[in-house]
């Protein structure tokens, strides 16, 4: 069950972080439902978050058979994601925001133009040079502009996961990367094309809004500690 307290403490230190910032964007709560039955997530859409993320095509698949009664729900992935998954991802998600790859891109506009689709996707950065993550390098510009030549694929923004540390400010500076990268990537496109930033889950959140997050992935502060 969603906590209702925590919630409301989370929209009033979104808020500290939007004056923080100096601006008035609403930053979009992504639930972060891995592990958490169908009946969470309809506690998560009667309290007016209309948007989930789950991190396995198959625990997705087994849930979302429910999903007749939550409509206008986006239902976005946002995991590691396997090339060998992709079609049945596609036809599960609205849309991919970890494509940290392009292998992964070129499979995911294949399929969709199979279907005469153009599908919306994030991709990935690894801001904080961990071995154990994915995503393209900050320094692979190049490479993440060849991402925009997939005609049957729409890049709307870029997404990170922060460092695994307790020091605030390297956070910080991950979460600044991303931000410069995406204003990079625009300025070389000539256009304003990304414009979302998925940054900050449930330790720094407001970290990421302090830096232009537009949207955050929030599991353990709303549902508590995840069933392993």
């Amino acid at each position: 069950m969603i906590n209702v307290a925590a919630l409301e403490e989370i929209y009033l230190n979104i808020n500290k972080a939007k004056r923080k910032q100096g601006n008035n964007h609403q930053p979009q709560i992504v639930a972060a439902t891995k592990t958490q039955p169908f009946s969470v997530i309809e506690d998560v859409y009667n309290c007016g978050i209309f948007s989930i993320g789950e991190n396995r095509v198959q625990e997705a698949l087994n849930k979302f058979q429910s999903f007749y009664k939550t409509p206008n729900l986006t239902r976005r992935f946002i995991g590691h994601l396997q090339s060998n998954k992709v079609k049945k991802c596609m036809e599960l998600f609205d849309t991919i925001d970890s494509v940290d790859s392009l292998k992964l891109i070129k499979k995911i506009s294949k399929q969709a133009s199979e279907t005469n689709k153009v599908f919306p996707v994030l991709l990935e950065v690894n801001t904080s040079g961990e071995d154990q993550k994915h995503g393209f390098l900050p320094s692979k510009t190049d490479e993440m502009l060849r991402c925009f030549d997939e005609l049957s694929v729409r890049v709307e923004g870029l997404m990170t996961i922060g460092p695994l540390t307790q020091d605030r400010q390297k956070t910080r500076e991950s979460f600044k990367l991303l931000k410069e990268l995406q204003a990079s990537i625009n300025d070389r496109l000539g256009r304003d094309q990304l414009k979302e930033l998925s940054m900050g889950m449930s330790g720094d959140y407001e970290i990421a809004i302090e830096e232009g997050s537009t949207m955050i992935r929030l599991g353990t502060v709303l549902f508590g500690k995840r069933n392993k």
